[in-house]
């Protein structure tokens, strides 16, 4: 792998798992003098992965990416159809310790990403594939593969005995915890082996909260494992923001999430914490529910703030609950979606 133009101690990318899931990368960036460190994972599209560093050689460090079918200078993680040689890199705040953080959504990403090898580019200032001669950088490798379900029988001489002897299935699965009905009878959480089967043709259901249900039948052979291997795909939704005035920053969950209005992709169930933020204006955070399949739409009037608008003092407290409309319409479709 290429270095970084200016020489330093090389600092490695470290690995963490979390319940096989949820796979943290760090990639560090040192004062001019990094080397290309890389850190290898493998996860599944859709997932999301959590990157974050330190860098102490400005305010913003710069996020792009290379892979399979992708511009070869490089696009940006948020959305692919932004292009690195063309200042669309992905910019991340740097806090005043030195640490920056990001969420990378896999599955949202303004098009659709191949499985294959990826390379995330961490750059202390603007740059391209073209351009790193010019920067300090360092790399991280992500392995994206498709979420699949296989069953398949082993183990056992499959012969049938008189009486038949009984089979077994043994489920796996991604994310583990995974809840297993066999047969309309709950046997327990994965990773699980079902045992005493009777030879024949059985229906299982794997569920989990947040990720969509998988059904499938499974043929057991008198005295062979069955082996069920699963990886259960993220339910997700959209947020539609709308404010007003338009041009608000958006982040979800402390990530930057472009500028209303937006229309924010493939995120996942649940409850989620926006924050609409303009220069002159109040600052405003709420809870957005988030329904899978769905889209949650959040209307947000932005208050002018009195350091800007030195008339209004005295006014806006008692005007605040009639200035700030949220409204959220969960289970309505956006038009177009």
């Amino acid at each position: 792998m290429q270095e970084g133009k200016r020489e330093g101690i090389p600092v490695p990318g470290n690995i963490r798992t979390i319940d096989r899931v949820v796979i943290i990368l760090v990639a560090v960036l040192a004062l001019l003098s990094v080397s290309g460190a890389t850190a290898l994972t493998q996860t599944y599209i859709g997932n999301v992965v959590p990157l974050s560093g330190y860098s102490y050689s400005g305010d913003t460090v710069y996020l792009f990416l290379t892979g399979p079918n992708l511009p070869p200078n490089g696009v940006a993680l948020d959305n692919i159809n932004r292009l690195a040689d063309q200042g669309g890199a992905t910019r991340v705040d740097v806090d005043a310790d030195g640490h920056w953080t990001y969420k990378w959504y896999t599955g949202s990403t303004g098009g659709s990403l191949d499985a294959g090898a990826y390379t995330v580019w961490v750059t202390d200032r603007p740059s391209d594939r073209s351009r790193l001669s010019t920067t300090d950088y360092s790399t991280l490798s992500v392995s994206l593969s498709v979420p699949s379900l296989t069953a398949g029988t082993s183990g056992g001489s499959g012969q049938s005995g008189e009486p038949p002897q009984p089979g077994s299935i043994a489920f796996t699965s991604i994310p583990a915890g995974t809840s297993v009905v066999v047969d309309n009878v709950y046997k327990g959480m994965t990773p699980i082996t079902v045992s005493g089967l009777t030879p024949g043709t059985h229906n299982f259901t794997l569920s989990h909260f947040g990720y969509a249900k998988v059904s499938q039948q499974v043929p057991v052979k008198a005295g062979s494992v069955s082996e069920v291997n699963a990886t259960l795909v993220l339910l997700t939704g959209s947020v539609f923001v709308n404010t007003t005035p338009a041009g608000a920053e958006i982040t979800l969950d402390g990530v930057p999430a472009g500028i209303a209005p937006a229309t924010l992709q493939n995120i996942t169930q649940g409850s989620h914490l926006l924050n609409v933020t303009m220069k002159g204006f109040v600052t405003q955070s709420m809870p957005v529910l988030v329904t899978a399949d769905q889209t949650t739409t959040v209307n947000v009037v932005l208050l002018p703030s009195t350091g800007h608008w030195p008339w209004l003092s005295g006014f806006l407290p008692s005007t605040a609950a009639a200035g700030l409309l949220v409204t959220l319409l969960a289970g309505r479709k956006w038009p177009g979606k």
